[in-house]
């Protein structure tokens, strides 16, 4: 269970506001009466990704649930229909080779984890869940690469964008 520190809307509409927030892996969740709201998304394989990308983020990166990274954030994602037009090639483009998405954050590996969920192709309202998580130590380090990464070309197609930060 994770407790919302703060949870704001940057571009688009809020969610209502929560408390708590339960993470589940796997395809069974329970019904609990009361949610406010529900996100849903899965893992798949990485899209933008080039092999030696791949297997340079899977040599730096940490895994998630790290005893000390007792904060975290959340930030659904929705992008604008002109991304979801543009040609595989084309999003790649703009995701790594102009606005460096990958390369960029690299140094921020191994302190901050992150896990990327899709819900774009199961209908959800948001179409990538961004999961990080980081000690509390690492928090202006996380702050430094999203400003870093909201100024890149990639953020200009971003129409719904959430930050909900969390501790455990």
């Amino acid at each position: 269970m994770w407790y919302v520190r703060d949870a704001r809307a940057l571009v688009g509409p809020p969610l209502p506001a929560v408390t708590r927030v339960a993470v589940y892996d796997g395809a069974i969740v329970p019904q609990t009466a009361g949610v406010r709201w529900r996100l849903r998304g899965t893992t798949s394989h990485q899209r933008y990704v080039e092999r030696a990308e791949g297997d340079t983020l899977r040599a730096r990166q940490a895994r998630i649930g790290r005893r000390e990274a007792t904060r975290a954030a959340l930030i659904p994602i929705t992008k604008s229909p002109e991304w979801w037009e543009l040609a595989q090639d084309e999003r790649r483009a703009i995701f790594e080779e102009r606005s460096q998405h990958i390369a960029s954050t690299l140094k921020y590996l191994p302190a901050i984890a992150r896990r990327l969920h899709h819900g774009r192709d199961l209908g959800e309202m948001f179409d990538f869940l961004t999961w990080f998580e980081f000690a509390p130590e690492n928090e202006d380090l996380f702050d430094e690469m999203l400003a870093m990464l909201r100024k890149t070309e990639e953020w200009k197609y971003v129409e719904r964008e959430i930050d909900i930060r969390l501790e455990r």
